[in-house]
């Protein structure tokens, strides 16, 4: 499924605000939503729209892709 596409079917699961693709090489590395600061990571693939796995988007810029990296 494209970016476009994806965009266009999910919602942030905390605010169901609107969410954007954070680039990645080959598709994006995430999906961020800029009114609960944070970034849901994709992995394999996969969008991992869990409210748990949601990362700050501070520690997202600083690097960090799961919870353990940014302890």
């Amino acid at each position: 499924m494209k970016t476009k596409e994806l965009l266009a079917l999910l919602a942030c699961p905390q605010c169901l605000g609107r969410l954007e693709a954070v680039p990645g090489e080959d598709c994006p590395e995430g999906f961020a939503c800029n009114a609960c600061n944070c970034v849901y990571p994709v992995r394999e693939g996969i969008p991992v729209m869990l409210v748990d796995e949601a990362l700050p988007r501070e520690a997202w810029d600083a690097g960090a892709r799961t919870k353990e990296a940014r302890s």
